[in-house]
């Protein structure tokens, strides 16, 4: 086709796609998807605060339909759609998607779950009283503006932003070839470092980290790790693992549920459960019963119900590995500086924020400074006039016209034009005495403000002094603590060097429930007291174990069936002196039936150590303990035993010891360790006492010398004994007395080793203790029956006794039983 005057222009499409393209990359970058380094803001969030603020939709005013909001931001700035406006403002009033909204919404705006928000005509909104700090002394000339999309309206360029909101926020967006993803920080800590490197520029990055523990999202969750938190703080690129906040609840029948609490950032909680049940239902993971979400208003709780006996150790690891509740989260620190997009390190956006600050400071004390040099220039023309009030009157009264009279007042007085307007403009009422001193003290205060704005502009430490004084002020206005917990990884940091070292009393009852307690929360009492609330225990269920020990103590588990197991101390879960305690099965992996019958502590030792194990039908076994080094997270056999055995309990040896043992029926041996030869930890051992066949072996203990025996019965009797009653015999034998039994002592339950200065804590089958004094005990021969250490009749037969050093610094002040009757 030919046209009249037409004119063709060769061009290589390769040339024009590369320009074009070009062109539309450098249009998204810079006007769409990455944030600016300064206000950590992109363009659609700048025009939506920005026409907010003129609109005076403030922390003060009413809230503004987001209908008008949105459709002040489609017309006077953000030519793009209704739905890409509103979505950005839905966001920045989402507590969970923001770390500090900056819109403060009211009605529907979304879920976690993913659901929309109402439609605009629903919505309210207005700047969140943190929001309001962006825009703070704007309209004092502190940013550029350029025009809008049509050349009408003029728009910021940036906002002056009074705290770092690209830290404190975080951004995230996909450009064209490039992305962004900051995640938000706690306000305190970002402006701690800003302090930091504000006081001493040369700081470190590494240094920076230590202020800045690493992202703080409002979600909450843990941060596994932090290594990829330096990594990313020191190159501007990394990746943190986000993992759920989840507690394990007991239930009823031998079962426990895992509670969720907080999710990672940007997880969608319904579609987690939508996960979750897929997986049972396509059976892929076994043992969860029902999953239910029980969120509210208080926060996040979806409760997953766990078989009976299934370990939710297990089940949570199966989670995290195939589901969101644990997530990565990749850390591209991309912005914009000076319009062009840069990866940058901690340091380096701390720095860019501080000179943005510098910058908007030192403008608006430009401004107030020309502002109050213009005031005290008008305050000294009216000074004159009123000193020659008569001539001046005089003047404009013979002046034809105000041009006159203006002309006069500048030649007679040597006024400037800005002066003698202001002269003829003022009032008479001006002219008392009281206005005049009022022009006086205002003119005298004007002096001192400029002299003070002047002295920031001319020294960079007074201004950097009002920029550190404002960052405290919002920290102070605004900070809510960290909400995301960082969680040192095993490789990284050992565990034990976060835990304090404690004496702490470790609980087990017989249906399988334990507890961490500080020792000190224990009291000593007097002989045949009624004894203190000691734990509330499961229907049918009682105390069966009291042990001492210290929070970073390795401890040995032995089952009844002779596995053994192993935790450190620190690694039950501390419980209150009434709590029911975690169910051993949810931190070991025991077997269906199985149950732990006795914890011993272990220490490093230079000597070698054995461990002698007894059983219920009187036979013992000695190994050396290094065999017990490597012991499985599910267990490694301690002893092998014949049909219808079982462990009862445990002890560690120098291998130079004496035993002394004792049955049910009363019946008691003493014997030295090294009748029993060391032997492999496969094997069933060596007969250890001769019993009846309806006895049994209830105590295996250490001897040590110049200490008493304490025997206690079922039925709360009790005696101490010198040990030299207990003659050294062989083993295999069938023993000698212990204690002299009757109807109204019951059977032999417990025998102790004790020295004047132990205690005993005495546990009833409902769970009641006392601690007693073994002194108080009275020393009473073998062959006798003893006195009443505990009154039994309504607290139920004595269930277990325990051994502790008896010291004041563990006497707490707690309530004895009748006190908590009568609460």
């Amino acid at each position: 086709m030919e046209f009249d005057k037409q004119r063709v222009v060769d061009v290589s499409l390769e040339d024009e796609m590369k320009k074009s393209f070009i062109d539309y990359a450098m249009s998204v970058i810079v006007s769409r998807a990455l944030p600016d380094v300064r206000d950590g803001l992109k363009p659609v969030h700048r025009r939506i605060m920005h026409s907010m603020y003129e609109l005076g939709i403030t922390p003060d005013k009413a809230y503004r339909k987001s209908a008008r909001i949105v459709g002040d931001v489609l017309g006077k700035y953000h030519p793009h759609g209704e739905k890409a406006i509103y979505d950005a403002m839905v966001r920045l009033a989402q507590e969970f998607s923001t770390r500090h909204p900056l819109i403060d919404g009211q009605g529907n705006f979304g879920s976690i779950d993913g659901d929309s928000a109402a439609a605009t005509r629903y919505t309210e909104a207005r700047i969140s009283r943190i929001g309001i700090e962006l825009m703070r002394d704007i309209e004092k000339e502190t940013v550029d503006f350029e025009e809008n999309f049509d050349g009408t309206l003029k728009q910021p360029k940036v906002l002056p932003s009074k705290f770092p909101n690209l830290l404190v926020n975080g951004s995230s967006g996909i450009a064209v070839g490039m992305a962004t993803n900051i995640p938000p920080h706690c306000l305190e800590e970002i402006v701690d470092a800003l302090i930091t490197l504000i006081d001493k520029p040369d700081t470190e990055i590494d240094e920076i980290s230590e202020i800045v523990k690493g992202p703080d999202f409002p979600t909450g969750a843990y941060i596994l790790g932090n290594s990829g938190i330096k990594e990313a703080y020191r190159t501007g690129r990394g990746r943190v693992i986000m993992r759920s906040k989840t507690d394990i609840e007991p239930m009823s029948g031998s079962k426990s549920r895992i509670v969720v609490n907080e999710l990672p950032y940007q997880v969608n909680k319904a579609k987690l459960i939508e996960k979750i049940a897929e997986l049972v239902r396509d059976k892929k993971l076994e043992g969860i019963s029902e999953v239910r979400d029980e969120s509210d208003k208080n926060g996040i709780r979806i409760a997953i119900e766990l078989k009976r006996d299934v370990k939710p150790a297990i089940v949570l690891n199966f989670l995290f590995k195939h589901t969101q509740m644990q997530e990565t989260f990749g850390i591209i620190m991309l912005a914009l500086v000076d319009s062009q997009p840069k990866v940058l390190n901690l340091k380096q956006m701390l720095t860019y924020y501080i000179a943005h600050q510098k910058e908007v400071l030192t403008r608006r004390t430009i401004f107030d400074l020309k502002k109050a040099e213009a005031r005290i220039h008008i305050l000294e023309g009216l000074l004159i006039a009123l000193d020659n009030i008569d001539a001046v009157i005089a003047l404009v009264r013979s002046s034809k016209t105000d041009v006159i009279a203006k002309a006069g007042l500048m030649a007679k007085f040597g006024l400037t034009e800005i002066q003698a307007e202001a002269i003829l403009q003022m009032r008479i009422r001006r002219l008392t005495g009281l206005e005049r001193d009022k022009i006086i003290e205002e003119h005298n205060e004007l002096i001192k403000t400029i002299a003070y704005l002047k002295s920031i502009l001319d020294n960079e430490s007074i201004l950097l002094g009002i920029i550190k004084k404002e960052l405290i002020d919002i920290k102070l206005k605004h900070g809510d603590g960290r909400r995301s917990l960082i969680m040192p990884e095993q490789s990284e940091i050992n565990i034990e060097d976060l835990i304090q070292i404690q004496d702490v009393v470790i609980v087990r009852t017989h249906q399988g429930y334990i507890k961490r307690t500080p020792l000190n929360t224990y009291k000593s009492q007097k002989r045949g007291g009624k004894g203190v609330m000691g734990m509330e225990t499961r229907d049918e269920d009682f105390v069966e174990d009291v042990l001492m020990t210290s929070t970073h103590q390795r401890l040995l588990f032995f089952s009844n069936l002779g596995k053994v197991y192993e935790l450190k101390a620190h690694e039950i879960p501390e419980a209150g002196r009434q709590a029911k305690g975690t169910a051993i099965i949810n931190l070991l992996q025991i077997s269906p039936g199985e149950k732990i019958q006795t914890i011993i502590p272990i220490k490093t030792a230079d000597k070698e150590q054995f461990l002698f194990i007894a059983t219920k039908k009187g036979f013992v076994k000695k190994t050396n303990l290094n065999e017990y080094d490597n012991i499985r997270k599910n267990g490694i056999t301690g002893i092998l035993l014949r049909d219808g055995d079982i462990l009862i309990n445990a002890l560690l040896t120098d291998g130079d010891r004496q035993i002394l043992m004792a049955s049910k029926y009363g019946k008691s041996i003493r014997f030295h360790e090294s009748d029993a030869r060391s032997m492999g930890r496969g094997t069933t051992g060596v007969k250890g006492m001769d019993m009846d066949e309806d006895d049994c072996l209830i105590a295996a203990e250490l001897v040590r010398e110049n200490s008493f025996v304490v025997s206690i019965t079922e039925n709360g009797f009790g005696k101490r004994t010198a040990l030299e009653e207990y003659r050294l015999q062989g083993r295999s034998g069938s023993g000698i007395i212990a204690s002299k039994l009757t109807k109204k002592t019951g059977k032999l339950v417990a025998l102790k080793l004790v020295e004047e200065t132990d205690d005993l804590v005495m546990i009833a089958a409902n769970g009641i203790t006392i601690r007693i004094k073994t002194g108080e005990i009275p020393v009473i021969g073998r062959n006798a029956q003893g006195v009443t250490l505990m009154k039994t009749n309504a607290l139920g037969q004595v269930a277990s006794v325990a051994k502790v050093p008896g010291e004041d610094l563990y006497e707490a002040p707690i309530k004895t039983f009748e006190e908590e009757d009568n609460d």
